[in-house]
């Protein structure tokens, strides 16, 4: 008896414990032990351990008795199988997890899975939507058997072993009582059907592989990420149940002039130095159509103008983003003598002259350095 813990040890309790404090700690200690929710090697004697333990300090006569002699008591013979763990014990798992009454029915119907499926479309089908055949691998209800995987003419039977449940009660008499485990039932797998006879077109599963085609709308205004819901087109139900729905999300490829910021889109447009100083009427490419732009005169690289309502149709509401065109002056690279000279005939009758500046550029710099 020398190898044996002290009881209190065990439950990890004070020996002035209450019967509420003793019981909260075999229960907490029986969940975390119990064999068929800890697989490591030593549960099963730890599970008995505890319960051991419990069933002496949860009796007030065992536990006088127990305080006064310990596990030397000549009248109980603790620890030689003389305590009393039958009666009320049961399965411990039903007390833990729901017991009976939260059984789940192994033939009750079942929702089908969801699917995932990325959709790439082009930069304008995103803005104006679209409609498109798609084609996905699935799951579906065998139309053979039309879901319940026996052959025509036949149907599934109901297990003999759990009686329809699923799950089948093994008994285990132990030096500690009487233990019940409820596990999968071993004549149907959990089902609480048999099928004895199967079906030829999926093989008695009640579902097969299918390549489906399925028609997707897009709407307009739709952006890279967005993600579209197609109701009941995800994998079949089980027993009836309903199918799952199929998410699409759309990856979007860039334009190689518009991009887009929320509802809006941008794009840049050239100005040539004259267009930019003396003003002009420009034709902008929208995404529908060209329109005309006024610059004025005096233009600076880098505004932007507005084309009001020529953006993107709003996915969620009325109306369209606008156009934002940014203009950028472009410096010519290669001019000829004759251009040459008469830009510097306009800096001098501007009042400016290329290499004043410089040289005024050039002391306005050496003055700062010098703290002047």
């Amino acid at each position: 008896m020398a190898d044996k813990r002290d009881y209190y040890e065990v439950l990890g309790v004070d020996k002035n414990a209450g019967a509420e404090d003793v019981k909260k700690a075999y229960r907490t200690l029986a969940r975390k032990y119990h064999p068929d929710v800890n697989k490591e090697p030593d549960a099963e004697s730890k599970f008995k351990e505890v319960k051991e333990a419990y069933d002496v300090l949860s009796d007030d006569q065992q536990r006088a008795r127990y305080d006064q002699f310990g596990h030397q008591d000549p009248s109980a013979g603790f620890g030689g199988g003389g305590a009393d763990f039958g009666g009320g014990f049961g399965d411990i798992f039903d007390m833990f997890f729901g017991g009976g009454g939260g059984r789940r029915d192994p033939n009750a119907p079942q929702r089908g899975n969801d699917l995932q499926y990325t959709m790439t479309i082009e930069f304008k089908e995103a803005v104006f939507g679209k409609e498109t055949e798609i084609t996905i691998p699935r799951t579906e209800t065998c139309d053979t058997c039309h879901g319940n995987g026996a052959k025509p003419g036949t149907k599934p039977e109901t297990c003999t072993i759990c009686r329809g449940s699923g799950q089948q009660e093994v008994a285990q008499n132990t030096p500690f009582g009487r233990i019940v485990n409820r596990r999968a039932c071993s004549g149907c797998g959990g089902k609480g059907k048999i099928i004895k006879e199967r079906c030829g077109g999926c093989g008695g599963s009640g579902q097969v592989k299918r390549q489906r085609k399925i028609s997707v709308k897009i709407p307009a205004g739709v952006d890279e990420g967005s993600q579209l819901r197609v109701t009941g087109e995800g994998e079949a139900g089980v027993r009836g149940g309903p199918a799952g729905d199929l998410y699409i999300v759309l990856r979007v490829k860039s334009h190689e002039f518009f991009e887009r910021e929320g509802d809006d889109i941008y794009c840049e447009i050239p100005l040539t130095f004259a267009q930019a100083a003396l003003g002009d009427e420009i034709e902008i490419p929208t995404l529908t159509e060209k329109v005309k732009l006024k610059v004025p005169a005096g233009t600076q690289t880098g505004t932007y103008f507005r084309l009001k309502g020529k953006g993107v149709p709003k996915l969620r509401g009325y109306g369209q983003g606008d156009q934002q065109v940014k203009v950028t002056v472009v410096t010519p690279t290669q001019l000829s003598e004759d251009q040459r000279e008469l830009l510097r005939e306009f800096a001098s009758k501007n009042g400016e002259s290329t290499h004043e500046q410089h040289q005024s550029i050039f002391e306005r710099m050496k003055r700062a350095f010098r703290g002047d």
